[in-house]
């Protein structure tokens, strides 16, 4: 393969498209542009080019992700002629639709002189029709992806464990926080704190990411009700967007989380940051006292709000993973508490609230995992499986 490589991300979303994998391509794309590669992204008609930007070539073309992809995909990659062609899998982002699973799967596929590669966000099955309920079928389609392109790409042990009896040769990239460390020059905490009418003395949980079932919403609510019943100062910085591009049954979720906060008389104690530059959202960070994430299916690598909440090396409590994780250790990375365990997870912040060589231990070990995850490392071990590949 050339030393320098022409490169195509495909990607359901694309900023200003808010979503995590919009931020992950736009960071990982940008880092392999650092290295003298070309890139490419074709993406959404929804997202555009970043005029600041120009060494990513953005082409927001794509008006539906259904089966009328197939001819629109061929036609451009012959025109492209990419090196490779890096699909960036995540279902919802894809509108729920197979199209894209089975592109390469099809027996009059026309498939480019490129290496192929998928990167799976996650590994949920994508809607077929109507009266489509065996999973079996849905999941086929999943695993069809992963068999019929070169390299088969998973971010987390989780994945990894499941797709590995399809793909032995699967290859583990965590992904980077989409948030760098990085908060504004004149940065002053109780400034920012009023920004946002966060009293300068109140004990701040902070929740970073967009809300869904999976992310445990309303024990934010839960914990932070307990939290003032136990005489705490406590309040909620909810920071960034509150739902992102690709799944429309987050909003549902949300108003759910929404009316909870009012039931139990907290809204004044519940601050949101909405959509907010980077800048900004790390300048939340740094007026934080605990990062909460009560995943309800565990903490994982997967998880760009994770990520940055480790980046900004944040006292962190969150439910245990569902798979092994060495560098995640109770007590000195970071504090678990059980899913859907209220009492658990209220008395495991408070902990952390008033322990502060505890909060100071956790944050410097949670800083100190977060330097493994770097882009330029992450897009070194992209190439290298592109190479893998070609050898």
């Amino acid at each position: 393969m050339a030393s320098t490589q022409r490169i195509l991300f495909i990607t359901g979303e694309y900023p200003p498209m808010q979503g995590g994998v919009a931020d992950y391509t736009r960071e990982l794309a940008r880092a392999l542009a650092r290295t003298g590669h070309e890139v490419g992204v074709l993406t959404s008609s929804q997202a555009q080019p970043a005029a600041d930007d120009p060494s990513i070539q953005v082409f927001p073309i794509i008006e539906s992700w259904g089966w009328g992809l197939w001819d629109a995909l061929d036609a451009f990659l012959a025109d492209w002629q990419p090196d490779v062609v890096h699909i960036q899998y995540q279902t919802a982002a894809f509108a729920m639709h197979p199209a894209i699973n089975l592109w390469a799967w099809r027996p009059w596929s026309q498939r480019p002189r490129a290496v192929t590669a998928v990167t799976f966000h996650d590994l949920l099955v994508p809607y077929l029709f109507p009266k489509a309920h065996w999973l079996g079928l849905r999941r086929w389609v999943t695993h069809t992806l992963a068999r019929t392109l070169d390299i088969a790409v998973t971010t987390n042990p989780e994945d990894t464990a499941q797709l590995r009896p399809i793909r032995p040769d699967v290859v583990e990239i965590p992904i980077g926080s989409n948030i760098p460390d990085n908060p504004p020059a004149d940065f002053d905490r109780a400034a920012w704190r009023a920004k946002w009418g966060v009293p300068a003395d109140a004990a701040l949980l902070c929740y970073f990411g967009f809300l869904n079932a999976s992310k445990g919403g309303e024990m934010l609510v839960d914990v932070l009700g307990e939290l003032v019943d136990r005489g705490q100062n406590a309040h909620l910085l909810m920071i960034g967007g509150r739902v992102g591009a690709s799944d429309p049954t987050n909003y549902a979720y949300l108003q759910k989380v929404e009316a909870r906060i009012a039931e139990k008389g907290l809204t004044p104690r519940v601050h949101w940051t909405d959509h907010i530059p980077s800048q900004e959202v790390s300048a939340a960070f740094h007026i934080s006292d605990v990062c909460l994430l009560p995943y309800r299916d565990g903490a994982s690598y997967r998880r760009g709000s994770f990520m940055a909440a480790l980046e900004h090396g944040m006292a962190i409590v969150t439910t245990p993973p569902a798979a092994p994780y060495p560098d995640l250790v109770d007590g000195e990375t970071l504090l678990f508490a059980p899913a859907d365990d209220a009492r658990a997870m209220t008395d495991a912040v408070e902990r952390v609230l008033t322990d502060g060589g505890l909060r100071r231990r956790l944050g410097e070990h949670a800083k100190a995992l977060s330097r493994q995850f770097g882009w330029d490392a992450i897009a070194a071990a992209c190439l290298r499986a592109y190479e893998g590949a070609v050898r």
